[in-house]
């Protein structure tokens, strides 16, 4: 429902912030990771994860859509809440809790306060292949073409498009112009559809 809250930086703790927009201040969890990256300006975005449930409305703050949509996979893992997925992304950063499931690494996420061995083994087994999936882990060198590529198609997808047919369009785009950019591959494709 809220995706991102932009405004002006009210207060800052390690595990929250107010962000004032528009004269409403919103309070936002947040992770350790987040609080490292935010900078101590007055201006501030966040994206945001809002959860609903019958007693709060909590609202979770994050730097990068990357770490919001870890934490959004480990919310879909049976045994993991939010606090405990807000600790994984004190605990390690995005980038180490998505290879730590990729390459199956149990002792890793086990590391974390609260995490036994079986809700680590669950956590990998879960979201290895979702990992794997959205972020092509398992190739040995992630190609900045395929992403472009990848998140063109994406996009191409939520707008409504068949994902074989923009595929191969988008395939077309790429092997013409290798270095092009998402939004280029984006507009050539609505071109070509």
């Amino acid at each position: 429902m809220i995706t991102h809250i932009q405004g002006k930086l009210v207060e800052k703790n390690p595990t929250d912030v107010v962000i004032d927009c528009n004269g409403v201040g919103y309070f936002l969890n947040i992770s350790l990771h987040t609080f490292s990256q935010i900078p101590d300006q007055e201006a501030l975005k966040l994206y945001t994860h809002l959860i609903v449930r019958e007693d709060s409305h909590t609202l979770y703050g994050f730097s990068s859509i990357s770490e919001r949509e870890i934490f959004k996979l480990l919310l879909s893992v049976s045994g993991i809440g939010a606090n405990t997925a807000r600790t994984m992304l004190s605990s390690l950063s995005p980038q180490q809790v998505k290879e730590g499931i990729a390459h199956g690494d149990v002792a890793l996420i086990q590391s974390i306060k609260g995490i036994g061995a079986k809700t680590a083994a669950r956590v990998i087994l879960d979201l290895k292949d979702k990992v794997l999936k959205v972020y092509d882990i398992d190739e040995v060198s992630v190609n900045k073409n395929n992403t472009n590529k990848d998140e063109a198609l994406s996009a191409l997808e939520v707008l409504g498009f068949a994902k074989k047919q923009a595929e191969r369009v988008v395939d077309k785009i790429v092997s013409k112009q290798p270095d092009a950019t998402v939004e280029n591959i984006i507009k050539e494709a609505l071109k070509n559809l």
